[in-house]
């Protein structure tokens, strides 16, 4: 997944196995920062990933979703810095009770601090946990909801939707920063020459998006080149920027198939990239789908026919069936042009066996 080029600054990693908790990283190559999207096993993650992470991503509190957090706090509480955490209405409560199952009498100064953003459908309740104070909840601010945007920085977005499990359940979307590109066949047909004004172009595209203010051009005549004055930089850069749409990933977990749910997965994945997606039944345990509110392969085919991704990634599938995994590939049948990408049944080594111990090196 990581070499498939469609990606300028993401680099989408799914740490689990087709039957695994889910673990998604994005490590953002620009600053080599990264985020996860849920948390469920996470001891096979590297220290140097898990201390990367500036923004954490949990679809709902379900144990498989979540139990992961515990290893990440291991790892990154004695860090000077903050982590950033959106999930669903309650997040911030499982997060309180996850902290307070420690004794925090040694805390220090200089430890982390845990941003708990709650997604709710009109606002977004924003609570600190500091180290420094052993963790516990302060309630911040609440912050009103005007659109899907949750998350955003230099190099991306973050956008969400709540959908029902039986419980407020979030999916996502994230979304590459646009880049600077210059259409040069464009550009010649406006008679523009290549020059350091579009060096300032781009700084400026960079700083704020381009602004409207004027900006000097060299134009093409028939003498060579003259310097010109346009009023507005961002109408110019429409007129002679390529038409290429920031790559994304969706991540759909855990939803059922209700009307009101696929409403919201097909707006808010609409032309998306990479889709993610539970599938954690085959065709012939829809009923068990409809009970637990999951998906099963003709759901997941139905929604990748209506949102048509550059690449489909099934994943969450029930360890009911483990021995027969391969019969999720081919009952999936995406739409022409999506690639299927398959993953490994585990992305770990089995658990050992006291037998299988080294043992113990007897010194006298």
């Amino acid at each position: 997944m990581q070499e498939l080029g469609l990606f300028r600054y993401l680099q989408p990693s799914f740490f689990s196995g087709l039957i695994d908790d889910p673990v998604m990283l994005i490590n953002i190559r620009p600053t080599g920062r990264g985020i996860l999207l849920d948390c469920g096993q996470l001891h096979h993650l590297a220290k140097r990933v898990l201390r990367s992470i500036d923004a954490l991503f949990i679809s709902h509190a379900h144990m498989d979703h979540l139990m992961g957090f515990d290893y990440l706090l291991r790892h990154v509480l004695v860090a000077p810095r903050t982590i950033k955490i959106h999930g669903p209405p309650g997040i911030a409560e499982r997060i309180s009770h996850k902290l307070a199952g420690y004794d925090w009498n040694l805390t220090e100064e200089n430890w982390c601090t845990f941003e708990v953003y709650e997604v709710h459908p009109q606002q977004i309740e924003h609570f600190e946990f500091a180290g420094s104070r052993g963790f516990t909840s302060q309630h911040r601010q609440t912050l009103a909801r005007n659109d899907r945007i949750i998350y955003q920085a230099r190099h991306l977005k973050v956008e969400a939707e709540i959908c029902d499990h039986k419980i407020p359940v979030l999916i996502f979307r994230v979304t590459e920063a646009p880049s600077f590109l210059i259409d040069r066949q464009r550009l010649d047909e406006e008679n523009l020459l290549p020059g350091p004004w579009l060096k300032e172009l781009e700084k400026r595209f960079y700083a704020n998006g381009c602004d409207s203010g004027p900006i000097e051009l060299w134009k093409e005549t028939a003498e060579g080149h003259r310097v010109e004055t346009v009023d507005n930089a961002e109408a110019l850069y429409r007129k002679i920027c390529r038409d290429v749409s920031p790559a994304s990933i969706g991540y759909i977990t855990d939803i059922g198939m209700t009307q009101e749910n696929l409403s919201r997965v097909y707006e808010l994945m609409r032309d998306v990239t990479l889709l993610v997606s539970e599938c954690t039944f085959l065709a012939d345990d829809e009923e068990k789908a409809r009970i637990s509110a999951h998906l099963c392969t003709t759901d997941l085919n139905r929604i990748s026919r209506r949102i048509k991704p550059a690449l489909l990634l099934p994943m969450h599938l029930s360890k009911a069936y483990i021995s027969d995994t391969q019969r999720l590939y081919a009952e999936l049948d995406p739409p022409h042009g999506t690639q299927l990408l398959q993953l490994p049944d585990y992305m770990t080594p089995r658990p050992l066996l006291p037998s299988e111990l080294p043992s113990p090196i007897l010194r006298r």
